[in-house]
Formats: structure tokens, sequence, C-alpha cells
């Protein structure tokens, strides 16, 4: 890092970090770390060799780009790297102490050039910034449109940096395609954004495009460990990472979370509880702690852990996202162990091993599936504490219970009246580190058949009408019109009801059907829907035979005669016996007594 106070080195002190220049500004005045040791140099960024790399090669080989689209999360660099770029495409050094002049774009900037304070400051005439955030419309892109018609005034080329150029309206874009496309030879665009979707394709098709990283936690930890002996500042390596971890590879919030530590600790060294104070973090020993005790099934120890944090400053949300972090590193740990963060304690690697060695992928998978989620109610909660209570709770009982799959084989493949197979998982054994043991799966309950001795009496159920039936008698008006108006019958056994649903059924009715199932008849059913036709539901077939009765009593003579002495009637319904389905015969002029057709006459015209 070259200091504020001395004098430009000739020799460039290849690979140090470039602070700004002196502002003026009132006597001591301090500049966030962010600004002091913002990159100048293409060397000084870190993470983005790719890019760099390219750049490098393009600018030796003289294939430089009209313009460059960068994007990236959050403080990666975006913004100073089209500041090093603009000053790459102006460097200017004068003829002295025998040196040959430069005056060609180059990346090799080894010192400060004839334009390069003034591009870093942002006040070089030639190099124009504009947030498009703030200016949106097609007037500010005409403006740029007409300026850059006219060649640089003192530079070599007339550079536009757009910052959040996603905030662009429709027109601005449209207008911007033209020159973006042709623009003259001594201009160059310079975009930036953290959306690039929301970027129009026909902008990004214009544009090279570089996709700056996230910065490792390891490359972060050092660079911070740099500017922290640069600025004196006693400081665990513990402490650095925490920090890298919490900024989530963005260096801007690294240097921002640093700048907060120094002025928490003012002037101490920095430890980590102090620090974890200061952020509201969990401590990563007890953040393990919490997720043995919850894998256990334990779940009075594990609210007595999140009620330890939580008095200790952390916030429940907070705790549940490092707990979940945890998850995945297990996660990754089992699956792929030499990809594992480089960055992690000693006792995260020897823990997470072990219930890597002993959690299923099922298990850990339904765990993030739970946690995931639960960050999002206690975040909306007005209650985070209790929130996250609830959450833990309910990934302590799934813990314990097997996959759909593990369920579905030891449900068909228990004998009918006898007990389930043992469970397929084997126990784990117990933790060297904590003394602990994750306890086993218990057998699926759903699987026995035995009831227990309060259970209901077992009901059997031979075939579907007895199924319609049992749901009148249980009063139960709802599953009993769904049962004869919603179900095409596929398969019905003892235990197991299969079925399509008939054109606006409910897609829950059978969990629905399981449940009700369940309670009246004192056993376990496995209802499921069925990608095949099955038969026509209760309700259809009904209407089937009551169709087929008009159509056969439509040929009665009588009827017949009704029907042409109205034109237009109907037959709208059928009461007593079945109709004839055959043509009745011509000596038969009178209908039975037991089959009578009501006949609408509400379409008859007047005569």
């Amino acid at each position: 890092m070259i200091d504020d106070s001395a004098p430009n080195s000739d020799d460039g002190a290849s690979g140090a970090l470039f602070a700004d220049p002196p502002q003026k500004s009132a006597p001591g005045a301090y500049r966030v770390l962010a600004r002091k040791y913002r990159p100048a140099r293409f060397e000084d960024l870190i993470g983005q060799e790719p890019m760099v790399r390219t750049l490098s090669n393009a600018f030796k080989i003289g294939r430089i780009h009209q313009a460059y689209m960068l994007t990236g999360v959050r403080g990666v660099g975006k913004t100073t790297t089209a500041r090093i770029l603009a000053r790459a495409f102006n460097y200017e050094v004068p003829a002295r102490d025998g040196r040959p002049a430069i005056d060609r774009p180059t990346i090799h900037m080894d010192e400060i050039g004839v334009h390069c304070q003034a591009i870093m400051d942002s006040r070089h005439v030639d190099v124009i910034e504009m947030d498009a955030a703030s200016h949106t419309s097609i007037d500010d892109i005409r403006e740029i449109v007409d300026s850059s018609r006219y060649k640089p005034a003192m530079a070599r080329t007339k550079v536009y940096i757009i910052d959040e150029v996603h905030m662009l309206s429709k027109s601005a874009f449209n207008g911007l395609l033209k020159t973006l496309e042709e623009p003259p030879e001594h201009v160059k665009f310079l975009f930036a954004t953290t959306e690039i979707d929301k970027v129009p394709v026909t902008v990004r098709s214009r544009c090279l495009r570089f996709d700056l990283r996230r910065v490792e936690t390891q490359e972060l930890v050092r660079h911070l460990a740099g500017i922290c002996d640069k600025e004196k500042v006693e400081i665990e390596t513990d402490s650095l990472a925490l920090i890298a971890r919490a900024s989530e590879g963005s260096v801007r919030d690294a240097l921002s979370l640093l700048d907060q530590a120094i002025a928490h600790g003012a002037g101490a060294p920095i430890g980590v509880e102090n620090l974890r104070l200061m952020l509201g973090l969990a401590d990563r020993a007890r953040v393990i702690d919490l997720f043995e005790a919850v894998m256990k099934g334990d779940i009075a120890a594990a609210l007595a852990h999140l009620k330890e944090q939580y008095d200790s400053g952390a916030d429940p949300t907070q705790v549940l996202v490092d707990l979940a972090h945890f998850v995945h590193f297990v996660t990754k740990t089992k699956i792929a162990p030499k990809v594992v963060d480089q960055g992690a304690t000693q006792a995260e690697r020897e823990r997470g091993a072990f219930f890597a060695e002993n959690l299923s992928m099922a298990v850990l998978s339904r765990a993030w599936q739970i946690l995931v989620k639960g960050v999002e109610e206690v975040k909306d909660s007005p209650r985070p504490l209790a929130a996250a209570d609830m959450v833990l709770v309910r990934l302590a009982y799934a813990a314990d219970l097997p996959t759909p799959e593990e369920a579905l084989k030891k449900f068909i493949g228990a004998p009918s009246g006898g007990p389930a197979p043992a469970p397929s998982r084997p126990p784990v054994s117990p933790a060297p580190a904590s003394g602990a043991f994750l306890r086993a799966a218990p057998v699926l309950a759903a699987a026995q058949s035995a009831p227990a001795p309060d259970a209901p009496p077992t009901v059997a159920i031979k075939n579907f009408a007895e199924l319609v039936e049992l749901a009148a008698q249980k009063r139960d008006i709802q599953i009993k019109t769904a049962l004869e108006r919603d179900v095409r019958l596929v398969r019905l056994e003892p235990g197991v009801l299969e079925f399509s649903l008939a054109p606006g059924g409910a897609p829950g009715l059978a969990a629905q059907l399981a449940r009700k199932l369940q309670d009246w008849t004192g056993q376990r059913w496995m209802v499921a829907l069925s990608s095949a036709e099955g038969a026509p539901s209760l309700i259809e077939q009904a209407q089937a035979a009551e169709n087929e009765k008009k159509i056969g009593l439509q040929a009665h003579p009588f009827v017949r005669a009704a029907l042409d002495q109205f034109p237009g009637a109907v037959i709208v319904g059928v009461r007593g016996g079945e109709a004839e389905t055959a043509a009745p015969s011509v000596e038969a002029p009178e209908a039975s007594a037991d089959e009578v057709a009501y006949i609408d006459e509400s379409e008859e015209e007047d005569f």
C-alpha cells in the first residue's frame, strides 16, 4: 500500500495496493477503508483473475472492445474495474529520467500517469460517470449520444461509465442501441449492474461481458490481514474469518465490517467473542451443539441452546442461518469432502465429518428444506424467538422420520396383522468429541397394522358402495359427496384405495380420505391418485342411466306424440320403473303406470 504521505515511486511497487489521494476536506477527516484501499490497477483486484487475464491478452494484441458489461453482486469491484479500464484506455506517461514515453492503451500501469489521478478521483472531463438509478430517461441518454460525437478534450479516449445500467427505462435503452453498436472511434462504454437479467438482450449482445465473482473466504482473509497490518490493528485470525464469512464474498462489505470492528474495539485487540456480539452472530461451537441436539431429537436441550444464544445477543434468524450453513457444510463433507471450505475451524471439520458419516442424505436434505423455510418465517414473525423455537421443534420431530420411499417399503412389506420389518438404517455410533449419540430412526408406526389398545375397532370395507355408506353413517356429507362426484375408482382392496379424479375434483382429496379412513376403520390406508382413467363416478353412472331411460322413453308412442304436439319440449326426468329400451308396440297406446315422463314446456312456442 502506498501511504498517502509518500511520494509516487518510479519502480511502481509491483503488486501493491494504491490508496486514493488525499481529498480536500476538513482537518482530521477520516476516509473509510473501502475508499482508502480501493484498487487502482488490475494487479490490485483480488479474486478476478479470469477477467484480468482476458483483458491483459486483449490489450496485448490490440483487440479492445467498444463496450464492456461488468456484472456481479454488490462490492466485488464493478465500478472500480470500470475506472481502472478508463485509466488503461487513457494511460499516458511522459518521458523522464531516460525512460521512454508511454502513450498507448495498456493494463500495465506501474506509475501514476497524466490522467490517472483525475480518473481515480472521478473528476476527469473525458471520463463521464452516470448513475442510471437517478438518470433513467431518454433525455439523459440523448445527452450522451449528442456529446459522444465530439472528440475528447484532454485524454485519448472519451469513456462513459454508467452504473446500475439496468435501471434505465426501455426508451433509454432503445435510444442507446445505435450509438452503442457503432460508436465513434474515440468513445468507449463501460456498464456496471447487479441485475444483468434486467438489461435487454439487445444491449448485452453489443457488449463484452465479464461476470465478477464473489471473493473466496481464504483470499479475503489474506486481504483483510494485509490491511490490518498497514493500519496497525491487532485482530485474531478467527475474527478475520468471521468477517469474511459475514461479508458473503463482498470486499466492500468486508472492509465496512472491519471498519466497524475497529471502532467497536476502540484500539483494543479484536477478539472473536466481541466481534460476535457486534455482528449479532451465534458461536459456531454452540451452533454445532444445537445441531446435535436437534438431530438427537432432544428438543428441550435444543430450545435451551437457542435461548442461551439469544440471551448472549444472537439474532434468532441468524442462528437458523448459521444452522443451515452447517447443514450445508455437513452435506458437502458427506458427498465431496475435497471441496469443503478450508476456512472452517478444526472443530467444524471434525464434528462435521462425524455427522456426515452418521446422517443420511435424506435427513440432511429434509433439514435444509425446513431451515430455509423457517428462516423466512422467523423474519416475518412479530416474535422471532418463538418462531425459531417452533422451527427447531419441527426439525427435531422430522429428523428421525423415514423418507417417503422407506415408509412405502415398510408399509407394503409389513405382513398382515404382524409387526413391520426392522428399520433399514442402523443406529449410529456415539460421537467421540461430545460423548453424545444420535438416536436411530424408530420403526414407522404407520407400518404397524396392530391397533393400539384404545384404538377404534377395525371396520372392513369390501367394496366402494360400503365405503360411501360408511361416510353416510359417519354423517360426513362432504366426504360422501366427494366420493360420489369426484372419485373414479381404479382399485379397492383392504387398506388400499386407488382412484383418479373427475373434472373439478380437489387434489387434496386423497390425503383427506386417508385420514378419514384411518379414523373410521382403525387401520392405516394407502390412498393414492392414479393416472389410469378409472370407472365412472357414481354421479356419472347415475347420469348415464338417466340418459338411457330418457332415450328409451322417447320411443314410446304417447311420449313421441306429446313431443310432436309441443315443439321444443324436452324430457327432463323419469320417475318410476325403468323405461323400456326397445320401442313399445304400436298396439300399446298408453304408458305403464310406473313409467311417467316429465316434459319441460319452457321452450314451447306460443301457438
